[in-house]
């Protein structure tokens, strides 16, 4: 780099002096006819010993701009170095940090699939969630019985049709027919052997209730004979054509009936639903 002429400073991109002012008695050469004397094409400095030295202005400014383009890198570094400094304020055991880290970048998808360790975790975790399905279906399966108990069940068992037209209990009823009722919208919803729903014939348009769709279903029930009430002095469950009930079957009265364990009542139901047993009072 060639000399710095008298009062030249270098500064810093904030305009800050880099060394400050170079003082020096430099004198610029000058010849017989009082011109700067050029060496090169550059202007020749003579300094305090004697020494003359070509001052490069170019070389000099480029120099410059180089420091400062050094300088600002270096703060900029140290910044930089100064953030990451701080996101690490609090860790007192740098090496344990490190290690941390390292174990992290270890348990890249690669490596996990090469130890196998994925389909594991995968299987970890789909145990776990069918686990919690499991548990979630049989709540909901308990509640949905629950309900249909309160719904279905506790309308055979309120049932005014049942109690004063049929002559079988309500639960046998229940086993019969049971079958045809749904709850939607959290009412009981009727449906006849074809799958349609059962309407109400006392007010049109609409779906029938309860009892309207009990005295529906026996009506088409082609054994309704044995299970109906008798009209007449024959007992009940007799046939409407006033004949023996069940000619040559087994009849059970309600007490025999009640007396029976609730595997031989469904027992019975089902031979009352096929026509093979009458119950009567």
């Amino acid at each position: 780099m060639g000399a710095i002429p008298d009062g030249a400073r270098r500064t810093e991109p904030d305009g800050s002096a880099i060394g400050g002012c170079l003082e020096t008695n430099m004198k610029l050469k000058i010849d017989d006819q009082g011109h700067a004397v050029l060496q090169d094409g550059k202007p020749v400095y003579v300094h305090e010993d004697g020494k003359e030295v070509a001052f490069d202005a170019a070389g000099t400014v480029a120099t410059i701009s180089r420091l400062n383009g050094e300088a600002k890198a270096h703060r900029e570094r140290a910044e930089t170095a100064e953030k990451t400094v701080k996101a690490f304020e609090g860790i007192e055991d740098p090496a344990a940090a490190r290690e941390a880290l390292k174990t992290i970048a270890n348990l890249d998808a690669k490596k996990l699939v090469d130890a196998g360790e994925i389909e594991k975790v995968k299987g970890e975790i789909s145990k776990a969630f069918q686990a919690q399905l499991d548990e979630a279906n049989g709540k909901v399966q308990t509640f949905e019985k629950q309900l249909y108990d309160e719904k279905i069940g506790g309308s055979f068992a309120r049932s005014k049709v049942i109690a004063e037209k049929l002559a079988i209990p309500a639960d046998m009823v229940q086993a019969r027919f049971g079958s045809a009722f749904k709850i939607e919208d959290g009412k009981p919803v009727a449906y006849d052997s074809n799958g349609n729903k059962i309407f109400s014939r006392a007010r049109p348009g609409e779906l029938a209730d309860f009892d309207e769709a009990i005295e529906t279903l026996v009506e088409q029930y082609p054994y309704k004979d044995h299970i109906l009430k008798s009209s007449g002095g024959n007992g009940g469950g007799a046939p409407s054509g006033g004949g023996k009930p069940n000619p040559g079957g087994k009849t059970y009265t309600r007490e025999q009936f009640s007396a029976l364990s609730p595997a031989e009542q469904a027992n019975v139901g089902k031979q009352v639903a096929s026509g093979a047993v009458t119950v009567t009072d």
